[in-house]
């Protein structure tokens, strides 16, 4: 790492910067670099991921990390941070420091109960931009060339290894995950979540773009929508502010959807996002904050009938989700 910093004259000496390693992520190595003069990131991937179960991925994401930058700020300037370097060899890459004091983290703000539905709206127009921007695009695609990373960090850890818990929806969630795999039309980014948002002057900043590929845009709007849900039952007292960020994101980016029927977007969004909430409880994956076993089974209560009466509306989907809630 040092040496490809030196190579791209971002520091002189290792003597000359600090290197401080940052914490929260499970699939990269994350150094805060302070060197004469400036202030950056470098990232490199793993290739076991930090977690309980075993979770191998190629490290060649790191370039598909990049690329989705690359792309995502050509269309809307400032939507990733800015880029420094890269190492295609050594997998890892250098970017601009964003100062926390300045670019708050998403989920940080809806952990405390913050739930302006500003940046959930401002997500899902940028969101639906990148899409609609990459949709058809072939220098875009030929950046793209790998189908196996997405499934070996989204599709099987989610979708697929849920299925060891529930058996009886195997063929269903198999068949989310093929469908997933199959529809191809424009660059995602894989891993839309507020863990991986920062709210800055701007807007919304996307980070951690590993899982980019040619996909399905209806991935990225349920992962994000999926965590609206999930919240709720982290912040109770926040739930209607949840709810409301659920309905601002997915309204706003559905008025930004040209390149297809928005219902054909939506109803290919509801039916994926019960399986991702179901995944999140008992997927690869879960989320660290729903441990309450009476908690988990009003996740699976819902995801289940949802999964086996595939809804066509998202807002069936907050329907239903709201009558468990209250029960």
């Amino acid at each position: 790492m040092i040496k490809a910093l030196q190579d791209a004259g971002l520091i002189s000496s290792p003597n000359d910067a600090s290197f401080e390693a940052l914490t929260g992520g499970v699939s990269s190595d994350i150094w805060k670099v302070n060197a004469p003069g400036r202030v950056f990131c470098v990232k490199q991937a793993l290739a076991k991921l930090k977690v309980k179960k075993d979770w191998l991925a190629p490290i060649e994401r790191n370039g598909f990390e990049v690329a989705w930058y690359s792309v995502a700020n050509g269309l809307v300037a400032g939507a990733a941070p800015a880029l420094l370097m890269q190492d295609e060899q050594a997998m890892l890459f250098a970017m601009e420091y964003l100062d926390p004091s300045i670019y708050k983290l998403w989920k940080t703000e809806l952990r405390a109960g913050r739930t302006d539905p500003d940046p959930a709206t401002q997500t899902g127009r940028k969101l639906a931009l990148i899409h609609g921007g990459t949709v058809g695009d072939k220098d875009v695609a030929n950046r793209f060339p790998r189908t196996d990373i997405f499934h070996a960090i989204r599709l099987e850890p989610y979708l697929e290894a849920t299925a060891d818990r529930h058996p009886d929806l195997k063929s269903l969630l198999f068949g989310l995950s093929r469908q997933t795999a199959e529809t191809r039309l424009c660059m995602i980014h894989g891993d839309v979540s507020p863990k991986n948002i920062l709210l800055g002057p701007e807007g919304p900043v996307f980070l951690d773009a590993e899982c980019a590929c040619i996909g399905d845009p209806a991935f990225d709007l349920a992962f994000c929508l999926n965590h609206f849900l999930l919240k709720c039952l982290w912040v109770p007292d926040a739930v209607s502010g949840f709810l409301e960020n659920f309905r601002q994101m997915a309204e706003s980016y559905m008025a930004n959807v040209n390149w297809e029927p928005v219902q054909d977007l939506e109803t290919r969004t509801a039916r994926l996002l019960p399986g991702l909430f179901l995944a999140r409880i008992d997927g690869k994956s879960p989320v660290e904050y729903v441990t309450d076993e009476q908690q988990k089974d009003k996740v699976r209560r819902v995801a289940c009938g949802l999964l086996t009466n595939p809804p066509d509306h998202l807002s069936e989907i907050s329907e239903a989700w709201v009558k468990e809630l209250d029960t």
